[in-house]
């Protein structure tokens, strides 16, 4: 009768803590965490989405080799990019080359990048799915890449490998190759920026300037409708965003002093460095995530937030909880 009794007990701490684990992670949301593998210091932007939760920063440096972490929480939405070219003085104030957010300060204070930009697009949590992707649609100014730790689901890697900037059209160049324009931008017209007439996925069609920029990067997006190859969903996941990957030793290795941003004061301690090897298969076409778009057919359209995650989390863990105590009872 003991031996059955402490067999009981521990299949209870097993379960218990499973579902106790599951539940925790649905409502801490998901970790970032920021490498800067280019050959020069970057300065991440980021922006909230309306109504959604707040991040510790909306804009910080990271120089070449380190990384950064913080928490995100469930139903968060916004986007991330990499500033470049920046010069800042000894109070803070200064503007950026590419990607300038026009606060004239490291952090971006709610302004989102000027275009041309590379974008990391999230949204935490939105049916209990996180959806992310990498962006061209505001041009692109450097390499990036997403890559999902743990979560379940299709949780692909996404991004842009290819140095656009060395293959960008001569009218979509910006400066000495600093950046590449969208065709958006560069001409303005309704039919490159998907307006008027075209404001639909019906109307709206890949134009040779977003091709040149899909097939470098098939797994981006390249234009506003270029959903199906390009949007992709996680759940219960961490992301890692890395600028100016290697094609060929994309998986990273950080040591254990990984700096973070105290939740509490927004600060950011510690150092850290980027080594190891490895691949990124990012030269195919699927995204892993077909039909996981928005209803209105357009992920870029509708940034969705939301709290369901936490929701399904806390219900998942008081069923368990019930279900083991039955389960007990029965037993016994």
């Amino acid at each position: 009768m003991q031996k059955h009794t402490h067999f009981i007990m521990d299949l209870f701490l097993i379960i218990f803590t499973t579902v106790f684990t599951l539940a925790l992670r649905g409502v801490t949301g998901a970790t970032f965490t920021f490498i800067n593998s280019c050959e020069y210091t970057v300065w991440p932007g980021i922006l909230d989405s309306a109504g959604s939760p707040k991040l510790q920063t909306t804009g910080f440096q990271l120089i070449q080799g380190n990384s950064l972490s913080f928490q995100a929480p469930t139903g968060w939405s916004g986007r991330f990019w990499a500033r470049t070219g920046c010069n800042f003085d000894g109070s803070g104030q200064g503007t950026c080359k590419t990607a300038d957010c026009g606060s004239g300060q490291v952090e971006c204070n709610g302004s989102g990048a000027a275009p041309p930009a590379t974008l990391a697009e999230f949204t935490l949590g939105s049916g209990s799915q996180d959806f992310y992707d990498v962006s061209l649609v505001d041009g692109y100014n450097l390499p990036m890449v997403i890559e999902v730790s743990g979560g379940s689901g299709a949780c692909g890697t996404t991004g842009c490998v290819t140095d656009l900037n060395q293959r960008c059209p001569a009218e979509l160049k910006v400066g000495n190759g600093d950046a590449c324009r969208s065709a958006c931008e560069a001409f303005g017209s309704p039919e490159y920026c998907c307006s008027g007439a075209f404001n639909s996925p019906a109307t709206c069609r890949p134009s040779v300037y977003s091709e040149t920029f899909k097939s470098a990067c098939p797994r981006s997006y390249s234009y506003a409708y270029d959903d199906a190859t390009s949007t992709f969903t996680c759940t219960g996941a961490d992301y890692t965003i890395t600028f100016c990957p290697y094609s060929n030793s994309q998986k990273s290795s950080r040591d254990d002093a990984t700096p973070t941003i105290d939740p509490g004061s927004g600060s950011l301690s510690g150092t850290g460095s980027v080594s190891g090897s490895g691949s990124v298969p990012l030269t195919g076409s699927g995204s892993g995530s077909e039909g996981a778009m928005l209803a209105d057919g357009s992920w870029l359209a509708g940034l969705a937030t939301g709290d369901t995650r936490r929701i399904i989390s806390s219900a998942a863990a008081s069923i368990g909880v019930a279900l083991i105590t039955t389960f007990i009872v029965s037993l016994v």
